[in-house]
């Protein structure tokens, strides 16, 4: 799951001050999971952005709206009436859904509400720890179904640095070193001679730092 938290509120006002009409977005998928940008966050952006503004002796038309997805072009075609009477958008849905938001309507300024954080998991209710970074390559098969790549500080590939202690990682005396994480998986499973095997040096060409991918499947393509 994409996580996010909401912008700094003096961020967001800087953005949308210089308008009166703002379309605010919400995204019912990830960040309404994290408690970021869903329905709810829309409506208590929107009541802060009206004190604000109202205590400015401004008065702001914000309309809100929650779409089931902003990554989609078919529910992005939803703000087509909306988006009209709009000086501006103000998104709440992740950067993937600002930036589909932005490239069907190029004709408004669009705005991120929230910061996109990470992919992760739920830990426990209100919790999620990163453990994905998209590198296009997954070896979660080989490692245990644990990442080095999302959980190791220094993305190692073949076992612990010489800063780890006592199963910690050197960052942090509160987080795991992800190959002793590793280390402990394999043995449970039985598996531990895998970690002799040495993984080949990583082509970070298929990670998501090393410039822009696409998907494409044909039998769903049109």
């Amino acid at each position: 799951m994409i996580t996010a938290v909401r912008k700094p509120m003096e961020e967001i006002i800087a953005c949308v001050e210089p308008y009166d009409r703002i379309l605010l977005v919400g995204c019912n998928e990830c960040v309404s999971v994290c408690s970021a940008g869903g329905r709810k966050e829309v409506a208590l952006l929107a009541s802060a952005l009206h004190m604000h503004f109202m205590k400015q002796g401004k008065t702001m038309d914000i309309r809100e709206i929650t779409l089931e997805r902003q990554c989609d072009p078919e529910y992005v075609e939803e703000l087509v009436t909306s988006v009209d009477g709009s000086d501006a958008i103000l998104s709440m849905a992740c950067g993937c859904g600002v930036q589909t938001i932005a490239a069907r309507y190029r004709e408004k300024p669009v705005f991120p509400a929230v910061n996109t954080t990470f992919m992760g998991a739920s830990e426990r209710q209100g919790v999620w720890s990163e453990r994905c970074q998209g590198c296009g390559d997954c070896v979660l098969g080989i490692t245990g179904g644990i990442c080095p790549i999302a959980r190791c500080s220094k993305r190692l590939m073949n076992g612990p640095c010489g800063g780890s202690t006592k199963g910690k990682c050197e960052i942090d005396a509160n987080v795991d070193c992800a190959w002793q994480l590793i280390w402990d998986r394999l043995k449970a499973l039985g598996l531990e001679r895998r970690i002799e095997d040495i993984m080949e040096a990583k082509d970070w060409r298929t990670s998501r730092d090393g410039g822009p991918r696409k998907i494409i499947r044909e039998d769903l393509a049109s």
